[in-house]
């Protein structure tokens, strides 16, 4: 059973699960989806890794869940330093650590190993390999009236998800189909997010990381068909990685079923700890 957990970073108070599978086994940190709570996605794969062998810390980042911090606000930078936190907790069980990431925790866990060297390898599953390069590439003066439009309203929220077309942070049906229901419910999830964490959604610059990565090595699990994580830029991302690198397409058609379901939980689950294990 997970241990519960609490550390700091910038002086604001984590909390997490730590499930410790042995001081010989290697340790993994995980990041999840926008707005997500450590009861869901992270739980999900936090579960299997633990099973094959490797300790995990699924955490809630600063502002979500059981964590302390301005709530229901994405802040890019602390949760970087929420990962930097959560590295030296894992590091008191051994050095062979990595960060596995879903959804935008994907992008999140690519920049946390780009700027910190203890971690040694990375996995990112339906990840979010954000790029604001890409993002205004074809309409810069529409990227810029949209940023400009949540910097206007950046203290305002608006719900996360919502049904029938609703506004939304995460508009239309499929997030709506997870997070909006029971398939995701968990006690200390909110469905509501501030303007200012779509700022920092649009200016995350993901893809960046990937050719400072060096040798460490990196693995990107991604469905062939998925509408709110570009498949082209998961394969971005492993093009410009320099170190080791596998990329592992699976035939989800849609993004939300490498949230929870099967085969694809288990096909993502399984490549991620062969990887670990070979590169901890």
């Amino acid at each position: 059973m997970p241990e519960r957990v609490t550390f700091t970073a910038d002086g604001v108070t984590l909390a997490g699960n730590l499930t410790a599978a042995g001081s010989s086994n290697p340790a993994v940190v995980l990041t999840g989806p926008f707005t997500g709570v450590k009861e869901q996605v992270v739980a999900v794969y936090a579960e299997r890794l633990a099973a094959r062998g490797i300790t995990t810390l699924a955490f809630d980042h600063r502002g979500f869940g059981e964590s302390g911090g301005r709530r229901a606000h994405e802040d890019s930078q602390g949760k970087l330093s929420d990962l930097r936190s959560a590295v030296g907790l894992l590091a008191q069980h051994t050095d062979r650590i990595g960060v596995v990431g879903v959804c935008l925790g994907g992008g999140y866990a690519l920049k946390a190993a780009a700027t910190d060297p203890r971690l040694r390898a990375v996995v990112g599953i339906a990840g979010a390999y954000n790029s604001p390069v890409r993002f205004s590439a074809g309409n810069p003066a529409g990227y810029r009236q949209a940023i400009t439009s949540f910097i206007d309203r950046y203290d305002e929220e608006l719900p996360a998800v919502a049904p029938n077309g609703g506004e939304a942070a995460m508009g239309g049906d499929e997030p709506y189909a997870y997070y909006g229901t029971n398939r995701g419910t968990a006690a200390n999830w909110e469905n509501r997010v501030t303007y200012g964490s779509l700022h920092s959604l649009m200016t995350l610059d993901a893809l960046g990381a990937a050719p400072v990565l060096g040798d460490t090595p990196l693995l990107i699990v991604h469905g062939r068909t998925d509408d709110y994580c570009a498949p082209e830029l998961a394969q971005a991302a492993h093009d410009q990685a320099s170190g080791p690198k596998e990329l592992l397409w699976l035939d989800a058609g849609q993004h939300i079923d490498l949230y929870d379901a099967e085969p694809y939980v288990t096909q993502a689950a399984d490549a991620a700890a062969r990887f670990l294990h070979q590169h901890l």
